[in-house]
């Protein structure tokens, strides 16, 4: 696999919510459907109703209402981090628009590769399940039908720092805290995002969580490089 420069990556999240506020408003069929798959998560004092709220970690009863990304520029030497985000209610609206950006604005800036957290079991394969599920076609750089492994290019900070070992899960928030990197979580985190969406109805702090994430992410992957990062004064939020 050829190396990436950081300047080739676009780090990003996600946050994901269940496709209805309750199980009970879920239609008939889908109830059927969510009623399979908690089988096979259920625990013995859990409902299927009660798990419901875990909905949204799964492509196939979630949806995404923000993915947040960030691109780094040089500058004097160090570097800056370019954010944006895309939001909202409609979430063929969101992945058009984030499909967009990727084909119009990002290819040309030579970013060749995406980089996230748990990226290759979560954000990526969640990002394109939803897209075919809303009859968006993929760009090139998320088609990764019948790729070999060593032909994607995508990263993974927590793929990253397993070094092959692959028996336990080590959080953002902790690969955070002992890289001396400012911690995301301060506000809200991903166990609370589908109360705020639907009870607060609040999804300007959903967004601005998420791009703290990615600025948290983008630190990481420097620090894990061997590089100093940049300063939290160089984060530049396109419109």
């Amino acid at each position: 696999m050829p190396d990436i420069l950081p300047r080739e990556l676009l780090f990003i999240d996600i946050e994901t919510i269940p496709q209805h506020e309750n199980y009970q408003a879920l239609p008939e069929t889908e109830k059927k459907l969510w009623g399979k798959k908690a089988q096979f998560l259920i625990k013995s004092e859990d409902s299927v109703e009660d798990i419901y709220q875990r909905a949204g970690i799964y492509a196939e009863f979630g949806k995404i209402i923000c993915i947040s990304t960030g691109y780094l520029v040089e500058k004097n030497k160090a570097y800056q981090l370019n954010l944006k985000s895309f939001y909202g209610h409609e979430e063929a609206t969101l992945l058009t628009s984030f499909k967009d950006y990727l084909v119009n604005e990002m290819i040309p800036k030579k970013i060749t590769a995406l980089c996230a957290h748990n990226g290759k079991e979560f954000d990526y394969p969640y990002i394109i399940r939803r897209m075919l599920i809303n009859g968006i076609s993929l760009p090139a750089i998320l088609n990764l039908s019948g790729k070999k492994p060593w032909e994607i290019l995508h990263q993974d900070t927590l793929d990253l720092w397993k070094f092959g070992d692959y028996k336990h899960y080590t959080s953002l928030e902790l690969l955070a805290y002992i890289f001396g990197v400012n911690s995301p979580k301060d506000d809200i985190d991903g166990s609370m995002v589908a109360e705020v969406y639907y009870k607060e109805k609040n999804l300007k702090r959903i967004v601005e969580y998420c791009n703290k994430d990615v600025i948290t992410l983008a630190q990481l992957y420097l620090k894990m490089k061997g590089d100093l990062g940049f300063d939290d004064k160089e984060v530049n939020y396109l419109p």
